[in-house]
């Protein structure tokens, strides 16, 4: 019932990152500094597509619940918060799904990104040689 949450406030947290990375970033290129040692695509447009993975589920998850009656418009949000007996089935699956899912979602980020800077490597090295 909770399991977008999780996924939700490591998007918030990203986001927050992402303002201050474009920042030094921007300050940095005022300066005249060089922004990215590895290659040209910024930090903050790597953690831009991680924000867009997050708020992408957490937004489709939160509309699943809303859908199934999980999810109500007024305080306490969450049908399962009205029963206090039924809040730590709320905390388990928080703590297990939606735990598992921010650390799937950031592992394929980390992997997607990983890959994009290999062939991105790649293919200016094999430009110097020519």
């Amino acid at each position: 019932m909770g399991c977008f949450v999780v996924p939700a406030a490591e998007a918030v947290v990203t986001t927050v990152v992402t303002k201050v990375v474009e920042k030094k970033e921007r300050e940095a290129l005022e300066k005249g500094l060089p922004v990215s040692e590895f290659n040209k695509e910024k930090f903050s447009s790597k953690l831009k597509r991680l924000n867009g993975l997050l708020w992408g589920g957490s937004g489709l998850l939160a509309f699943e619940h809303l859908w199934h009656g999980e999810i109500q418009p007024f305080f306490p949000f969450l049908t399962a918060a009205e029963n206090p007996g039924e809040l730590t089935e709320v905390f388990h699956e928080m703590s297990t799904v939606g735990v598992g899912m921010a650390v799937l979602v950031t592992g394929i980020w980390a992997v997607m990104t990983f890959v994009l800077d290999s062939k991105t490597e790649k293919s200016e090295k094999g430009k110097e040689l020519v």
